[in-house]
């Protein structure tokens, strides 16, 4: 349940225990307001490193850009730790503006991905994107399971495709260059992935 604290002193003994144990990871500040992140589940980090691993290959190690499992965004030039959010993967395109400052990124990436947990608000960062420039937006929900798509249009991200099982639609990521489709799993659905030159991956 969302828990508010007035108490400076809960407050900076709770911060620095998600400092110390690790757990502040994909913390983030809505406008002043710090956000605590639900603690990713390992389907989650195993969603997470090996769509990373996919687009690291596609466009980190062909020298189209940088990609990252994790980075702050800001949309303010100063006092950048008053605003920002932490997408789980990143792709930076050769000729991006945004600006890396080390400790986070002023400007969004070109793509961005969003994988839901229960008790996220994924969705609620889609203002935020769409101010910074995101010009593409993947949130892969897991309950009940689907892939959306937003991309950046006339300033705002708009949903142009849902894919789920039932449907089998097939995601066109223009800016990376790969498509995604939901397909059946074992346990779970699974999510083919297939490049432009015809590779293709199951995560």
């Amino acid at each position: 349940m969302p828990t508010l604290v007035n108490d400076p002193r809960v407050e900076e003994t709770l911060l620095a225990h998600r400092r110390q144990s690790g757990l502040d990871k994909y913390d983030e500040v809505w406008d002043g307001v710090y956000v605590m992140a639900p603690i990713a589940n390992n389907e989650h980090q195993g969603l997470l490193s090996r769509l990373t691993t996919i687009l690291v290959g596609q466009i980190e190690f062909p020298g189209l850009g940088r990609v990252f499992p994790g980075a702050n965004v800001s949309d303010r030039p100063l006092d950048w730790q008053q605003n920002y959010r932490v997408p789980d993967v990143l792709v930076f395109l050769n000729g991006n503006p945004a600006e890396d400052r080390d400790s986070h990124w002023f400007g969004g990436p070109d793509f961005a991905v969003e994988i839901s947990s229960p008790g996220d608000q994924s969705r609620e960062k889609i203002d935020f994107y769409s101010r910074v420039g995101v010009r593409e937006l993947l949130i892969i929900d897991r309950d009940p399971w689907q892939l959306e798509l937003f991309r950046l249009t006339a300033g705002r991200l708009q949903s142009v495709a849902v894919a789920t099982t039932a449907n089998a639609l097939t995601i066109q990521c223009q800016v990376v260059g790969i498509a995604l489709q939901l397909v059946p799993g074992e346990k779970r659905p699974a999510i083919a992935v297939a490049s432009a030159e015809g590779q293709s991956w199951t995560i």
